[in-house]
């Protein structure tokens, strides 16, 4: 028997409290017993976006949530600014591109962040942009994304700013109504510690207000619709059931542990990842890194790809390679959601192992050691 270990930036583990939660007897969505807990879990995600607005919910992947901001808020034709630093920067372009949007790319190294100067400047030379797309973190490289200071700038024009928050809400100090942000979403698979399978969508007034404008075809995905069923505290079509009667015990855990001190969780865990790679050696991919994921470069003449099946297939450890053109050149290590100490202390002592094993010098056991220090 090999215990697991499920270290990717999303899916991440699930508590064995939501588990259970979610292994009860199904229930009709239309039931009077469901009503509170949609109530319930309605109510505590916006303390999870740290927004005072309502958030829609839909049974799909994140990519859902994606799709549906630009189909309720744009019309074909219009333009729209999409950050393409990444592979979840690219998706917001195909995304506006599948739906013809005019969209103008505003492309930068993966290892790099957009900053906000860069995005005033795209705004002053397209001043008929109704939207930009931006990603908080960029989950492909590890990049963290300044949404505050971005906030700031697109607050000034009339078009809306949308953040893909999926891996991010939940572990990275993010503050949708502060930050100015018009349309935050995220996914079940992340922070929120759930299976996939969960999209949501927080929405303000001046993201309403561009929804009336909007000709793009909706049936699904329609905002309006949730909306209008979220005040009767239902859903317009049947929901993940047994998905929402798991968030609703995993709200509850994320509420008692508090949201400031889950954000200051992850930064910890994650600067300790941060010191065992640097003390072997190794160098780390994002100039601006994440809490979500560690990414690393993969160290010269050692194959990328032996790392992730030798920590998987001989340790149990699941972490993420690189994608594209950083395929067999990175890797990613998340400590994400339900992660604590100990996961940080087997991953890099494990880690210590498969590079000793693969050749790279190192003093197996420093790294582990950087790690703990880093946690006291």
């Amino acid at each position: 028997m090999k215990k697991r270990y499920l270290m990717t930036p999303g899916p991440t583990m699930v508590p064995p409290e939501v588990l259970l939660n979610m292994a009860q007897s199904m229930i009709h969505h239309r039931a009077p017993d469901f009503t509170p807990i949609f109530r319930r879990v309605s109510e505590n995600l916006k303390y999870v976006f740290q927004t005072e607005n309502p958030v829609v919910i839909f049974a799909s992947s994140g990519t859902g949530a994606m799709e549906a901001s630009i189909i309720n808020t744009l019309s074909a034709g219009d333009k729209a600014i999409a950050v393409e630093g990444g592979k979840f920067g690219q998706r917001w372009c195909d995304l506006c591109s599948a739906y013809k949007v005019n969209v103008v790319k505003l492309s930068i190294d993966w290892s790099k962040s957009i900053t906000p100067e860069e995005i005033e400047k795209a705004l002053k030379e397209n001043p008929d942009t109704k939207a930009v797309f931006i990603t908080l973190c960029e989950t492909s490289s590890g990049a963290l994304t300044d949404i505050k200071a971005i906030g700031e700038v697109v607050k000034k024009t009339d078009a809306i700013l949308v953040v893909d928050a999926i891996s991010g809400l939940g572990a990275e100090e993010f503050y949708t109504d502060k930050w100015n942000v018009d349309i935050t979403v995220t996914g079940s698979q992340k922070a929120l510690m759930l299976p996939p399978g969960l999209a949501f969508a927080s929405i303000n007034k001046k993201a309403e207000a561009l929804m009336e404008k909007s000709t793009l075809p909706k049936y699904y995905f329609s905002i309006k619709k949730s909306l209008k069923n979220l005040k009767d505290d239902t859903t317009p079509y049947t929901p993940a059931v047994s998905l929402l009667i798991g968030l609703d015990k995993s709200l509850e855990m994320i509420k008692e542990e508090g949201i400031e001190n889950i954000w200051a969780r992850h930064k910890k865990l994650a600067n300790a990842i941060r010191a065992g790679i640097k003390t072997i050696g190794l160098e780390l991919y994002p100039k601006n890194p994440s809490n979500v994921v560690t990414t690393v470069k993969v160290p010269e003449g050692i194959d990328g790809g032996k790392i992730i099946k030798i920590l998987r297939d001989k340790y149990g450890i699941t972490i993420a390679g690189g994608q594209d053109h950083l395929k067999g050149k990175i890797f990613r290590i998340a400590t994400l959601g339900y992660a604590d100490t100990f996961d940080v202390t087997t991953i890099i002592s494990a880690l210590e192992l498969t590079l000793a094993e693969l050749g790279h010098k190192l003093d197996v056991g420093e790294g582990t050691k950087a790690a703990i220090k880093a946690l006291l």
